[in-house]
């Protein structure tokens, strides 16, 4: 069973609960992604696996996942990497927001940055395949009605479609 740290607005560690207890109970927790650029500065997406529990089907980050109890934000980012793509490289903090959205817990999303031209070796459970975009083909791919996960959705938005 996955446990999670609760947070308080100030990502202070106020207790910890079931992951699903988290999302029952709508309770502030931390997420990371990892953003990871080739040498083109294409940015690699995720298409996640349609058995996923969580937006099966849609684009994400090449890599996310959530902050077990106990763990670093760049600890997770790492676990997450392995677990994900099968490999990892030297990841950079990038990004840190407090995430509110209708339907879904309020969390901080933590991002991180990777520059990777190597092979992915993607877990066929979760992650269908991962793919290099440039910004601008992303952008397209938004306007014509394909599905993203809603947090890569936001961190686009803020920080790479303005």
């Amino acid at each position: 069973m996955e446990i999670l740290d609760i947070v308080n607005k100030n990502d202070e560690v106020i207790g910890a609960a079931s992951r699903d207890e988290v999302y029952q109970k709508s309770l502030c927790h931390r997420i990371v992604h990892v953003l990871i650029f080739n040498d083109k500065n294409e940015m690699a997406l995720q298409l996640r696996s349609g058995s996923v529990s969580f937006c099966p089907n849609h684009w994400s980050t090449a890599v996310g996942g959530h902050v077990q109890s106990k763990e670093s934000y760049e600890d997770a980012a790492l676990r997450e990497y392995e677990e994900e793509l099968g490999i990892t490289s030297k990841i950079e903090k990038f990004s840190k927001d407090y995430y509110e959205a209708e339907g879904s817990p309020d969390k901080f999303i933590v991002a991180f940055k990777a520059i990777f031209d190597g092979s992915f070796y993607p877990d066929p459970k979760s992650v269908e395949r991962v793919d290099f975009f440039d910004i601008e083909k992303i952008k397209e791919m938004i306007e014509s009605g394909e599905k993203f996960h809603p947090e890569l959705l936001f961190l686009l938005r803020k920080y790479y479609l303005q």
